[in-house]
């Protein structure tokens, strides 16, 4: 039953380890694909919302109006510089000046404009501009990311056979809480047999034989080596909780874990006995040797 409980609690041990890993702040509020996946969801409903009023139609013309009178000039530029050198081409230049009024076409400007933005109005026309805009918001998207290690995250996926991390979380909690259930039950179990072992023993009107000592020592080590190994202290440094408002959208992270350590009295013993100091080293020893049994 000793070797039960110590299996079960250094596998809830390594659960924990992958829980925390799952949860690590590195795949959720530092990783780049997480603020993909909200951002561009604002970013889309923007898209859907996008309608022109009478205000920015009027910005809008003015755009569109300097971006005609530069491409017209373009355009004349380069016709005239296509033209230059050659006898045929001075021909033709001669042609464009008579037949080709520049001014009078940049005087229709602003008509153009006009017909440019009742286009862009029609519903079809609007539904069209979305979805090019979606479909580079897309590629913007996808042109945008990170380059992490996820060896660890990949393992933990392997071995909870997950696709994704809410996946692997939901298998890894669930583990966590049958085997701590297991536990529990095991050492409550192991504790009461240890007292009727000593009930059993004390109760006795005759001095005990020095045989008799056995199964008590026994029980007392065995509860000992448990209490020991069975990890006892879980430390954590986690966000709990972060979220803002963005274009009226929210964007929230939670349980972003930041540090997590679990260790048993055994595991910080050798922290201790391992460290150069001569006193860590005796704390150590002292820890261990005034350790309270599993009981």
């Amino acid at each position: 039953m000793c070797e039960q409980i110590i299996s079960n609690s250094i596998i809830n041990q390594k659960n924990k380890k992958d829980y925390a890993e799952l949860n690590h702040v590195k795949y959720g509020l530092f990783s780049v694909d997480k603020w993909k996946e909200q951002i561009s969801v604002i970013l889309e409903d923007q898209i859907n919302k996008l309608n022109l009023t009478n205000a920015n139609e009027q910005d809008l013309k003015k755009h569109i109006e300097i971006q005609l009178n530069t491409f017209i000039d373009e355009i004349d530029k380069k016709i005239k510089e296509s033209n230059s050198g050659t006898a045929k081409g001075w021909v033709k230049q001669a042609f464009i000046n008579v037949f080709i009024n520049m001014k009078e076409i940049k005087n229709g400007i602003p008509e153009y404009a006009d017909a440019i933005i009742q286009n862009m109005t029609k519903s079809q026309t609007k539904t069209e501009l979305k979805n090019i805009m979606k479909n580079r918001l897309k590629e913007y998207i996808n042109q945008t990311f990170d380059v992490q290690d996820t060896s660890a995250l990949d393992k933990i996926l392997l071995e909870t056979d997950s696709r994704e991390i809410e996946s692997a979380k939901i298998k890894l909690s669930e583990a966590i809480s049958s085997i701590q259930n297991v536990s529990n039950k095991e050492a409550l179990a192991f504790i009461i047999l240890s007292v009727i072992v000593f009930a059993l023993f004390g109760f006795s009107k005759q001095a005990l034989l020095p045989s008799e000592y056995i199964p008590l020592v026994l029980s007392l080590i065995f509860l000992l080596i448990a209490g020991v190994t069975t990890p006892m202290i879980d430390m954590e440094a986690k966000i709990s909780q972060m979220s803002f408002v963005l274009l009226d959208h929210t964007v929230h992270f939670e349980n972003q874990i930041l540090y997590f350590q679990s260790k048993s009295i055994l595991d910080v013993f050798w922290i201790m006995i391992t460290h150069n100091t001569l006193q860590m080293k005796l704390v150590g020893v002292l820890m261990v040797t005034f350790s309270r049994p599993l009981s």
